[in-house]
């Protein structure tokens, strides 16, 4: 997280406006008051807590709902008198059961990111009916065929002159691809990751 020194003293009241945006969509998630307290046990605790103006205390988002908000970083504006929190929340983020306090449905417009998310959902919570869980249920070995298979088809499609079947095989590949990396424990942001760490040297 950013070393920061946010400006209390600009307010009255000594509290700062916190900006909540989902660290993977992209989309802000709600508004909140911090003091320099619920700053500190934010950043101690990696989860956001805020001030309430009407109960007059700390509060962790979630303490009620269990819907935490994972703190991934943090940032001040060029003003030093507002934060931006970039976290990843547990499941819904408003009181009313709304993904987010501005009614908003929380999806990215990356399309690979809401992939990931059903792939993982079809490994936690399996389903008879599911492809993508029958996958997992034949372990790791089996997945990672999956994939050569994949792989080999992308080929012979390759060196065709078939679009509309080469695009196919290689959409099979990109989503076998995935099914192995969750199978691993990992995700496609620890791949991108290593990508940019060898883009910049």
């Amino acid at each position: 997280m950013n070393e920061m020194k946010p400006d209390f003293l600009k307010y009255v009241d000594g509290l700062i406006p916190a900006i909540i945006q989902d660290a993977d969509t992209n989309i802000v998630l709600m508004l909140g008051f911090m003091n320099k307290e619920a700053l500190h046990k934010t950043r101690e605790t990696k989860l956001v807590t805020f001030y309430s103006r009407t109960r007059k205390r700390l509060w962790t988002k979630g303490d009620v709902s269990k819907n935490y908000l994972h703190i991934v970083d943090i940032k001040i504006d060029c003003d030093s008198d507002t934060i931006l929190i970039k976290a990843k929340p547990d499941g819904p983020v408003c009181h009313t059961g709304a993904d987010t306090c501005f009614n908003e449905e929380n999806i990215s417009d990356n399309f690979l990111i809401e992939l990931e998310k059903i792939i993982t959902d079809r490994k936690e919570n399996p389903n008879e009916q599911s492809y993508t869980s029958s996958l997992f249920k034949k372990g790791i070995n089996a997945v990672a065929q999956k994939v050569g298979e994949e792989a080999v088809e992308l080929i012979i499609e390759a060196k065709d002159n078939d679009a509309e079947k080469f695009k196919n095989e290689a959409a099979d590949l990109l989503f076998h691809y995935l099914v192995l990396l969750s199978a691993k424990g990992f995700t496609l942001d620890d791949i991108i990751t290593i990508l940019k760490l060898r883009h910049s040297k």
